[in-house]
């Protein structure tokens, strides 16, 4: 397959290649599109074969769900029971980084929800994105473009390395702002939330609207024998480099100390904060950001993943973040990544 690469920042500048952006989901083909999350892999969300074809080019497990991602939030109404609660969310937090787990209705295929009676739907902020979306005419189903378990792409280069000649389009939008996949939620029967995936809306965000938000524990842990994933990144191992992860936790003039030890006796890769670069060894390090920057880290995660694999190192090593606020997106990822591969150091 030839993969055709388009340049798109303003989509009012741009009408012949979101028109044919949009024909290419509406006839069944697979369109890379920018978000302000991470770049999305994107089919008719309403066509089984779209779904099969996305699971197939990202090589991606079947009863993993896809997002449906819509133009407009009240256009979930078309492809799920919407409610109350989904209303709230809506008015608080979309068009932006949230997804709402609704139950779906006979319109959306079994393909595209693996298996599940219930659609995740999102309405994302990209101006690109929403354009796309708008000109296909059709719910865009969209997990992230990558190969399935590897770090989730940021920039349109990143789509290029793994999947040029298995789409027929990459919409290049430019960097993304936030570099974390979306926050998703679920809404219970009795009008609660429960937090599947943490994202850039956060959980104290969540409880602005919501007075019963319920963490799942999968976000810290694992799924449990047999238990069938309700969202995406709910797998043990996830958004991974090549090369083995580990997470250093402890003091940090210890896991400092560590690091210097580290470069001299390994060729090992370092994610390190911006307030070490002077302490450690002028090689094998990237900077992800201040200690206190959280935002930047997460923006910085997965490209930092990717160029770390480029050096092939023995081991990577970065810092376990706290969980607080975005913090526990930027944990869920990173604890993924390493298969939960945690060193203490004392």
């Amino acid at each position: 397959m030839k993969t055709k690469v388009v340049k798109i920042t303003d989509p009012s500048l741009a009408k012949t290649d979101i028109e044919h952006a949009g024909r290419c989901i509406r006839d069944g083909g697979l369109v890379v599109i920018p978000t302000e999350t991470v770049y999305g892999l994107g089919g008719d969300g309403t066509n089984p074969q779209s779904a099969r074809k996305i699971y197939s080019a990202k090589g991606r497990p079947s009863d993993n769900p896809l997002i449906i991602h819509i133009s407009e939030p009240r256009d979930a109404e078309k492809y799920a029971y919407t409610n109350d609660v989904y209303y709230k969310l809506a008015d608080a937090f979309m068009p932006g980084p949230l997804t709402v787990v609704l139950p779906k209705k006979e319109i959306i295929p079994n393909e595209v929800t693996g298996g599940l009676n219930t659609v995740a739907v999102r309405c994302p902020s990209h101006p690109v994105a929403r354009a796309i979306i708008s000109e296909a005419g059709v719910p865009i189903a969209a997990p992230s473009a990558n190969i399935s378990g590897k770090p989730s792409p940021t920039s349109a280069e990143h789509v290029i390395c793994d999947l040029d000649g298995k789409v027929d389009m990459i919409i290049d939008g430019g960097e993304c702002d936030i570099g974390l996949e979306s926050t998703i939620v679920m809404v219970n029967s009795d009008n609660s939330l429960t937090l599947l995936r943490p994202g850039g809306i956060t959980y104290d965000a969540l409880l602005c609207v919501c007075e019963d938000v319920f963490i799942s524990p999968t976000i810290e842990g694992v799924l449990s024998e047999n238990e069938r994933p309700l969202s995406p990144g709910m797998k043990y191992k996830h958004y991974a480099p090549t090369s083995p992860l580990v997470l250093l936790c402890g003091d940090q003039d210890k896991i400092t100390r560590f690091l210097c030890n580290e470069q001299q006796r390994t060729r090992c890769l370092i994610l390190c904060y911006d307030e070490e670069i002077s302490a450690l060894s002028n090689k094998g390090l990237i900077p992800i950001g201040r200690h206190d920057d959280i935002q930047m880290q997460a923006k910085k995660l997965f490209s930092a993943l990717r160029e770390a694999d480029r050096y092939m190192p023995d081991v990577i090593y970065a810092h376990l973040p706290d969980k607080d606020g975005l913090g526990l997106a930027l944990y869920n990822r990173m604890i993924r990544a390493a298969a939960h591969t945690v060193k203490e150091i004392k």
